[in-house]
C-alpha cells in the first residue's frame, strides 16, 4: 500500500526555454529571468530541458553557468541531457566546470539512447564511427567514472613545463553525488540505483508488461521502489517526480482558459500507452492549489517522493510563467507542506 504522503521537502521547476529562431537571445534571458524569480520565491531547483536541432536550450551546461552568475542559492539541474550526442569526458569537464563556478549546485540529469533522428542527424554527428558508437547504460558509467574522479589517461606528471592529471580536472568532490537519471522504465530505475545515481521520473513511463489496464501512477509508483530497492541509500534515495502541474489561483480567466485548452488537447494521449515504445502520459493538473494538491495527495507515486520538478508547460508566455511560479511558490508549495529556501 502507498504511504501517507510526505511533506515536500525541495519544491523545483523545469523549463525548456522556448525562443524564436529570429530573436534567440530574448528567450534565453527570459530562462534566466525566471531562474532568478525562481530563487527569489525560495525555489529550491531549477531545471532545464535540452532539445537538439529545435527551438529550446540546446545547451543547457552553457545556461547554467550563465544563471549560476545570477543567483546565489537555487541549484541548478538538466532534465536531462540525452548522452547519445555527448563524449562523457568532455561533458565531465564542462560539468565540473560549472560546478565549481556555481559553489556546487549543479544537479546534472542524463539519460541514454541514440539520438532522436539518428539517421537523419548521424553524418552530421558521427560521420566516420556511427555504427560503432554505443548508447547503452555503458556511456553513462563512463560519465559516472569522470566525474568520480576515476582516471581518463594513462599518463600524469610534468612535461616540460606542463603538468597533466590522470583525472578530468577541475575535480568537484561533491558532484557525484549530485548525478541524476533520468528513466521512465524498470530497467532504467534499477540501473540507476545499482550505480548509486539519483532518479528522475516525469510525465513519461513505458507501459511493460501484460495487456493492462494500465494506471500511471501505480507504474510511476513501481519504478520509484525498484530504484530505491537497488540503491546503496534505500529508502532514503532521492527521487524527484516531473509532472506538468499548473495552478491558477492568481491567473486571468484568459489565462485559465488558456491552461484549460492546453491540458484538454494533450489528455487524449493520456488513456493508453502510445507508439512502439508503449508510452503512457500523465494528464496535466490544472487547477487552484487546493485541487491540485488533493490530486496529488491521491497520486500514489506522489505520496513516495519530497522532491518535485514540475514541468512548465512548452508554449506559454513569459508573463504565464511568472504567474504559475509565484502560484507554486506562495500557495501550491506550503499547501503541500513545502517551506521555501532562504
Amino acid at each position: 500500500m502507498p504511504s501517507s504522503p510526505r511533506p515536500l521537502r525541495k519544491l523545483g521547476f523545469l523549463t525548456i526555454g522556448l525562443f524564436d529562431e529570429a530573436d534567440p537571445r530574448r528567450g534565453h534571458e527570459s530562462t534566466l529571468e525566471i531562474i532568478e524569480l525562481g530563487e527569489r520565491l525560495g525555489f529550491d531547483t531549477a531545471w532545464l530541458r535540452h532539445r537538439h536541432l529545435q527551438y529550446g536550450i540546446s545547451s543547457p551546461v552553457a545556461v547554467m553557468a550563465a544563471a549560476s552568475q545570477r543567483t546565489s542559492r537555487i541549484e541548478l539541474g538538466t532534465a536531462v541531457i540525452p548522452l547519445g550526442w555527448e563524449n562523457p569526458l568532455r561533458l565531465a569537464e564542462d560539468l565540473a566546470t560549472v560546478d565549481i563556478l556555481s559553489g556546487g549546485r549543479i544537479n546534472p540529469g542524463v539519460s541514454v539512447g541514440p539520438p532522436m533522428h539518428f539517421d537523419e542527424v548521424k553524418g552530421a554527428l558521427y560521420p566516420d564511427t556511427a555504427d560503432a558508437e554505443d548508447f547503452s547504460y555503458e556511456r553513462v558509467r563512463r560519465l559516472l567514472d569522470f566525474v568520480r574522479g576515476k582516471p581518463a589517461s594513462d599518463f600524469s606528471g610534468v612535461q616540460g613545463f606542463e603538468v597533466f592529471s590522470d583525472r578530468v580536472q577541475p575535480h568537484s568532490p561533491g558532484l557525484g553525488r549530485r548525478l541524476w537519471y533520468g528513466g521512465g522504465s524498470l530497467s532504467s530505475a534499477r540501473w540507476a540505483g545499482e550505480h548509486g545515481m539519483n532518479f528522475l521520473t516525469s510525465s513519461v513511463v513505458k507501459a511493460e508488461g501484460g495487456e493492462g489496464p494500465y494506471d500511471f501512477a501505480q507504474i510511476q509508483l513501481s519504478h520509484i521502489r525498484a530504484f530505491r530497492a537497488a540503491h546503496p541509500d534505500g529508502a532514503d534515495a532521492r527521487v524527484s517526480q516531473g509532472l506538468v502541474v499548473i495552478p491558477t489561483d492568481s491567473a486571468s480567466p484568459e489565462q485559465r482558459a488558456k491552461y484549460e485548452g492546453y491540458a484538454a488537447k494533450r489528455t487524449p494521449r493520456t488513456t493508453s500507452p502510445q507508439g512502439p515504445a508503449r508510452l503512457m502520459f500523465a494528464p496535466d493538473i490544472v487547477g487552484t492549489s487546493q485541487e491540485i494538491a488533493e490530486r496529488l495527495h491521491a497520486h500514489a507515486a506522489f505520496r513516495e517522493v519530497d522532491e518535485v520538478a514540475f514541468a512548465l508547460p512548452f508554449t506559454f508566455e513569459h508573463e504565464d510563467y511568472v504567474q504559475i511560479l509565484t502560484d507554486m511558490a506562495t500557495k501550491l508549495g506550503p499547501t503541500l507542506g513545502w517551506r521555501p529556501g532562504a
